[in-house]
């Protein structure tokens, strides 16, 4: 077996042709949309690359066949963010069932990573935010990954631990129905129906400016009080809204407003890719037309919770629960076509969050785990720190 980077257009093919090859049997596994993927290592797409570099590898054996990948990372935003060394990344790892070939792939990292002053390694984890490509799978392999989750094979984990990676923090998924919403967190909701202080909207696309501009509010009086979030400008909220227009359903986006001041969101989007299983990774004409073929059709059942916030002056108040059984409300209507919610992942290192979903009556579907490997294992190993507010915006 030999490692080699991806120098040319036939390596770059190679690497992103393994998957479909490793997984062709593997019901559950849903192929990644190419575009996504190479997106991620364009740099005219990645803004990462402004302050960060990355290397691909490509295993293969005598015969020229590739039995691994993976993509090693820098990024100088994270490298020394809560750490005590400097940290690279790596991640897009697929190998097959073989420890000897996993370890080489690994060792590729290691080395490259040394080169440049790094003295760890998390994976598998993406080139970019934590919100796709982030974690290994290590329980719920009988469910379908989300858009731009990880879906890999259970041996995958042996793998890392054995190579000598450390769990840095566990990302859990967390699943129920849309309805059955119970009495108890009816009753929450229902005092807070009852002060008129407080009213709910659902988003409308027309009006998604002002949206974009109450998301902003709350997400800056809530996500950006903890430690290392910076605060969100008017035109990412603004972009981020756009990007999300052409799959929004006004049924399952809900605003909170205290005397018309936004406090609260809820944000679930169509879970795509229960129709991109039908594209077969690519979005030319031909699966654009599967994909409004198949939306029409109403394959999509299960919808994904992709942002929830309460600004800090209004956390235990019960706006979680008014803000679930507005959504629940919505399920009454003849034409609601969904079943299953899920929310994407939650880091064992926000317990406040964790605690909502249990009062929110969800239980975990999926584990993944974001793994560390410190290359002097005679150093103590540190753990993701706990979430925690920033005092002084708290008190202000």
């Amino acid at each position: 077996m030999q490692i080699r980077k991806v120098q040319n257009s036939s390596d770059e093919e190679k690497f992103f042709a393994l998957p479909q090859k490793l997984y062709a049997n593997t019901k559950q596994w849903i192929r990644p949309l190419e575009k996504d993927v190479r997106g991620v290592f364009d740099k005219n797409l990645n803004p990462t690359f402004q302050h960060g570099e990355c290397e691909r590898f490509i295993l293969q054996n005598e015969s020229g066949d590739t039995l691994g990948r993976v993509a090693v990372f820098i990024n100088e935003k994270t490298k020394l963010k809560n750490n005590d060394q400097p940290t690279g990344g790596m991640g897009f790892f697929e190998c097959i069932e073989n420890q000897q070939a996993a370890f080489m792939l690994f060792d590729a990292c290691k080395q490259w990573l040394s080169e440049r002053g790094c003295e760890a390694m998390d994976g598998s984890i993406n080139f970019g935010g934590r919100d796709k490509f982030w974690g290994v799978l290590v329980e719920g392999f009988d469910r379908e990954p989300n858009y731009q989750q990880n879906y890999n094979f259970p041996y995958y984990q042996q793998f890392f631990e054995n190579y000598g990676f450390q769990v840095y923090f566990n990302q859990y998924t967390f699943f129920r129905k849309v309805y059955g919403v119970s009495e108890k967190v009816h009753a929450k909701a229902n005092r807070i129906f009852a002060d008129s202080n407080y009213h709910f909207e659902n988003i409308r696309v027309k009006q998604l400016k002002k949206f974009a501009q109450d998301f902003r509010q709350i997400y800056n009086n809530s996500f950006a009080l903890t430690e290392g979030i910076p605060a969100m400008t008017e035109q990412e909220a603004e972009k981020m809204m756009k990007k999300m227009k052409p799959v929004i359903d006004e049924r399952l986006i809900t605003f909170g407003y205290y005397k018309n001041e936004p406090v609260a969101f809820g944000i679930f989007l169509p879970e795509l890719n229960q129709i991109f299983r039908y594209v077969d990774g690519k979005l030319d004409w031909l699966g654009k037309l599967k994909f409004l073929y198949y939306r029409w059709k109403g394959v999509c059942t299960r919808v994904l919770g992709v942002g929830f916030a309460v600004v800090k002056a209004h956390h235990a108040k019960g706006l979680d629960a008014a803000l679930s059984v507005c959504l629940e409300r919505e399920t009454a209507k003849a034409d609601f076509p969904y079943t299953d919610l899920e929310l994407n992942w939650i880091g064992d290192f926000n317990p406040p969050m964790l605690k909502l979903m249990k009062n929110l009556e969800f239980s975990v579907c999926k584990k993944h785990i974001t793994y560390r490997k410190l290359f002097d294992e005679t150093r103590p190993f540190k753990r993701h720190p706990i979430r925690t507010y920033n005092e002084k915006n708290e008190n202000e």
